[in-house]
């Protein structure tokens, strides 16, 4: 893959640096990285339950659109590929008109409750499931329904922004899972408290007697 900011820092952007000063910053910082994704990035991708997608209009509006499904339904075919199944939805075809013009999409990927963020660049492309079999298996995601489209993207660079400003927020999982230490130490703590008061009662009821 490339560097990022051989693709995304333009002439213009890098005027915007050299005013500020960072130029030279970012520079020696991205010549330093090595740009392909590793075990964690593999892991963050596949672990995502959402992200956002890009493109731009044959008109030239930009276009961003929500993806969504369970854990895992954004899949790393290999070094510099991800596919997603695309289902039956409101069909306006919005992102697949606009990739027929220009293939060229941008990704985010996010963990709210981390604060962690990360940007991909790629080249996408839609094409019918029932042409590709063996593709449409591996994209399928489980309680999802049938799939009608198949989205793979090729990955030119990616890039992880700043934790800076993030809010941190949790869906019903992460939720469930924070907080399912806290209601087993509760509902242990009241179960011991039924017990004894039993226990209390019992002894009152014999001396009343």
């Amino acid at each position: 893959m490339q560097r990022y900011d051989d693709i995304m820092f333009t002439s213009a952007v890098k005027a915007l640096q050299q005013v500020d000063g960072t130029a030279e910053t970012y520079a020696r910082s991205y010549g330093a990285r090595t740009h392909a994704l590793n075990e964690d990035e593999v892991a963050f991708i596949t672990s995502r339950t959402s992200f956002y997608m890009a493109t731009v209009s044959e008109t030239g509006w930009p276009y961003i659109q929500h993806r969504g499904g369970p854990a895992g339904f954004l899949k790393v075919l290999d070094d510099h590929t991800l596919g997603f199944a695309d289902y039956r939805g409101n069909r306006q075809h919005i992102s697949e008109g606009n990739l027929a013009g220009d293939d060229r999409v941008s990704l985010f990927l996010m963990d709210y409750p981390r604060k962690a963020r990360m940007k991909l660049q790629g080249r996408a492309r839609f094409e019918p499931a029932a042409g590709n079999p063996e593709l449409a298996a591996q994209l399928a995601a489980e309680g999802q329904g049938r799939v009608e489209r198949l989205v793979t993207i090729s990955l030119d660079a990616f890039d992880w922004n700043c934790p800076q400003f993030i809010t941190p927020r949790f869906d019903t999982a992460e939720l469930t899972a924070l907080v399912a230490p806290e209601i087993e130490r509760l509902e242990t703590e009241n179960t011991r408290l039924v017990n004894e008061l039993a226990v209390l009662r019992a002894q009152l009821e014999r001396r009343e007697t």
